[in-house]
């Protein structure tokens, strides 16, 4: 491939390890591929106060974030849409009556539950330090940001069914999980109906006044299915569950093993 094209880069086990850690071939690799002239923008579940400033330095020409929920290129915002508030608030009430740690993920800021750090450090064996360390400008106070939410994630007991969830925002938002160790899923997600980052993709080509066909999809979850299906070529990392490798036009190495530098390299991108 010689032509310019438009690279969307997963985050979390994609161009970061599990630890958060960029990986240096994958810096080089992104650095690499925009000064031959393609655009790199991520695509995440994450919303922009989770893009910390490690990853702008890597020359990023924008982001999908909030698994679609929001778009900026080059430093223009092109699309942001919000949980209603409604939503936000019985589900903070459910969570809290639950027991369960969670955090308001928004774009001025993540705003989380005071047990946050113990009981995700439980669920994925790591320490309270850890968790903490994953998300270092973390605001606990969840009685904030309640008009700014991409999304909302909480803390999944194994065994827990979402099924209680599923009847309770049954029309008005979307219920889902998510991994942060690439092993099983630890958190669940409420989000919003209709958006993912297919939803996402579609409406940046529309910006840049691209064919989608032009674009390349990274991914190594289950909710980067819709980012590869958007695509005119899409690439599982080697750790990716088997629907996303099946769906994939290459399948790469693991994130530990230089796997996004590997496709730049296989797709002609460096």
């Amino acid at each position: 491939m010689t032509e310019s094209k438009i690279l969307l880069l997963d985050v979390d086990g994609t161009l970061v390890r599990y630890d958060t850690s960029v990986p240096t071939s994958a810096a080089e690799a992104v650095r690499a591929a925009r000064a031959r002239g393609h655009e790199v923008f991520i695509c995440t579940g994450r919303a922009k106060a989770e893009v910390y400033e490690h990853l702008w330095e890597l020359g990023l020409d924008g982001m999908i974030g909030g698994n679609g929920s929001y778009i900026e290129h080059r430093g223009e915002v092109v699309h942001h849409q919000v949980l209603d508030v409604d939503v936000v608030e019985q589900a903070v009430a459910w969570l809290q009556d639950k027991g369960l740690a969670f955090y308001l993920e928004c774009n001025s800021g993540l705003f989380g539950s005071e047990d946050l750090p113990e009981q995700a450090a439980e669920r994925l064996g790591k320490t309270p330090d850890f968790v903490r360390s994953i998300f270092p400008e973390m605001i606990h106070d969840t009685s904030r940001g309640h008009d700014d939410v991409n999304k909302i994630s909480f803390v999944l007991p194994r065994g827990m069914e979402l099924d209680e969830l599923h009847r309770l925002f049954d029309g008005r938002a979307r219920i889902g999980s998510w991994t942060a160790a690439g092993v099983e899923d630890e958190f669940g997600e409420i989000g919003q109906l209709g958006v993912d980052k297919g939803a996402g993709v579609r409406l940046l080509a529309e910006h840049l006044g691209r064919d989608v066909a032009d674009m390349i999809g990274f991914g190594d979850a289950r909710s980067d299915i819709p980012l590869l299906a958007a695509c005119g070529t899409g690439v599982a990392m080697g750790q990716a569950p088997h629907e996303l490798q099946a769906l994939a036009h290459l399948v790469t190495a693991p994130v530990d093993e230089d796997g996004l530098a590997k496709a730049f390299t296989t797709l002609g991108l460096v």
